[in-house]
């Protein structure tokens, strides 16, 4: 669907003191990153940053439209988005890779 689905989420119930990090290892669509600074800045956080490992121009795009006072760090921009929203040319799936599920 191409739409975040949130499974889990915990913090500290205030983040205002705190710079938070926000991990992710691609940012393809930026929907799901999106939405997590969301739920960070609803938590009270006033300086998050983002970083990754493979990004895309679409994600970076939604991540600077969304939250422009967020700063993104990451190691490598690829070309864009296929028509499933995946990473081209990217490096496959992250979870796969991560928990050896290929």
């Amino acid at each position: 669907t191409l739409k975040p689905k949130q499974y889990y989420y915990k913090t500290p119930k205030n983040l205002r003191l705190s710079k938070v990090i926000l991990l992710d290892p691609m940012l393809a669509t930026g929907g799901s990153s999106s939405q997590a600074i969301n739920n960070l800045k609803k938590r009270g956080s006033k300086e998050c940053m983002f970083a990754c490992i493979v990004a895309s121009p679409e994600g970076l795009y939604k991540i600077k439209k969304d939250h422009p006072d967020v700063k993104i760090f990451g190691a490598a921009l690829d070309r864009g988005l296929n028509e499933w929203g995946y990473i081209v040319p990217g490096l496959g799936d992250a979870g796969d890779r991560t928990f050896g599920t290929l």
